[in-house]
């Protein structure tokens, strides 16, 4: 299987499938298909299809595969870049829910609970995320520009809120109150920030859709 991101700013994979290979996405998630593929609509086991339901992902997923030499793919839904992770058996990653593109057959999607409370309803990121776990490679849609940072164990990250957008399963997320009244009434930064503790990679992304959905509501006229 070969793969090449094309589109700059809006950018798209296109993968090239030999005869038997098989990628995953969300329901209706291919863009362009050339050649035999065969399309099947999966929900797999009733657990793991009622995981991707509270994620916010679709029940089901789509299983495209190659009859024989053929090419799919699959585009960012927002200005920014698309991350690629080959995934060893076993080992697992965590994102936002709307960062999954699709992955290669072997690729087991779950949901992730944030085992503290606070990170999930305060940090921005949600209480809800999406577990991807190995063996297989993975395609993710990141907004805006997509700096990597590798955490030492340890080491720590302070984050606005809705700026991670993948971490490694051995990275650990909680949320701290900013420091000083002023700061908080006047500083801007708002209540409470994201703190991602390593080791581990993580992907932060600089403009979310949400985040420019709610700069776009704000520049609306007052009626």
């Amino acid at each position: 299987m070969q793969y090449s991101i094309v589109g700059d700013s809006l950018p798209a994979v296109i993968i090239r499938l030999n005869p038997g290979e098989t990628i995953i996405s969300e329901v209706g998630g291919r863009t362009w298909s050339r050649g035999p593929i065969l399309t099947e609509t999966k929900g797999g086991s009733a657990g793991k299809a009622l995981g991707r339901l509270i994620s916010g992902e679709s029940l089901f997923m789509s299983h495209y595969t190659a009859q024989g030499p053929a090419e799919i793919a699959f585009t960012s839904s927002f200005p920014g870049r698309i991350v690629v992770r080959e995934l060893r058996p076993g080992e697992s990653v965590i994102c936002q829910k709307s960062a999954f593109l699709c992955a290669t057959a072997g690729v087991e999607l779950s949901v992730h609970l944030q085992k503290k409370l606070g990170a999930g309803l305060l940090g921005g990121e949600g209480f809800i995320m999406q577990k991807v776990t190995g063996p297989g490679l993975v395609f993710f849609e990141l907004d805006g520009y997509c700096p990597e940072y590798v955490l030492q164990p340890g080491e720590q990250m302070v984050l606005d809120t809705g700026v991670l957008a993948i971490m490694d399963e051995t990275c650990s997320m909680d949320v701290q109150m900013v420091k000083g009244m002023k700061n908080i009434l006047l500083g801007g930064e708002g209540l409470v920030d994201t703190v991602i503790t390593g080791p581990g990679r993580v992907y932060l992304q600089t403009m979310s859709a949400a985040h420019l959905a709610r700069l776009l509501a704000g520049l609306a006229p007052k009626k």
